[in-house]
């Protein structure tokens, strides 16, 4: 009977990661015997990736979402609209501007599930991500100020959106790493947090 009763955690992985990156698979390690861990490849439109972890939090119904760089902006969207709690790591509310300075050919960082390793930034993506971003903080609330969560490399050179993040949340943390937490690094910082999210706000 208790692997029915097991929660769900979905990760949301950065825009040139995938299901198997570094984070997802500590997280996995991390909450084996604890938890169902769901870690999709999400594709690389916008609104196909929150189309996809919209129908994940319907058929799934985690108990919480995960997120890192980009999946903190998707995260933090779909949180609200489900009631999941959301723990947002290094939040990158402004992807379009990162996406402009990088028009052209790319390759994923970590393994895709498809062999597909190959994408391309156009223009096109560009915009379609400014159109999000000016409506992605259209659902902030009272209820789920206090249940999503960010927590920010010290030593992050890309992003820096603490600020913006209390401008809408509450709670904010630091730990001694990077952009991309190492997978000792999640372990010892992020899934902590994880654990005591879901303790304080059970589904």
């Amino acid at each position: 009977m208790q692997r029915y009763m097991k929660k769900k955690i979905l990760f949301l992985h950065g825009f040139y990661a995938s299901g198997s990156c570094v984070p997802a698979l500590a997280l996995r390690e991390a909450f084996e015997n604890k938890a169902t861990v769901l870690t999709p490849d999400l594709p690389l439109h916008p609104t196909d990736a929150i189309e996809l972890i919209r129908d994940i939090c319907d058929s799934e119904k985690p108990d919480i979402l995960v997120g890192n760089s980009c999946g903190s902006f998707y995260a933090q969207m779909i949180s609200p609209v489900f009631g999941v709690p959301a723990l947002l790591g290094n939040p990158h509310f402004k992807m379009s501007d990162f996406l402009r300075e990088r028009i052209g050919s790319h390759q994923y960082k970590s393994p895709r599930a498809d062999g597909n390793q190959d994408f391309t930034i156009t223009d096109e993506l560009v915009m379609e991500f400014e159109a999000i971003e000016e409506h992605q903080f259209d659902f902030c609330n009272i209820y789920n100020k206090e249940r999503v969560w960010g927590i920010f490399g010290e030593e992050d050179t890309l992003v820096h959106f603490e600020p913006l993040f209390l401008e809408h949340y509450t709670h904010s943390f630091h730990f001694p790493g990077g952009h991309t937490p190492t997978a000792e690094q999640f372990k010892t910082w992020y899934c902590p947090l994880i654990e005591k999210m879901m303790q304080e706000y059970p589904r």
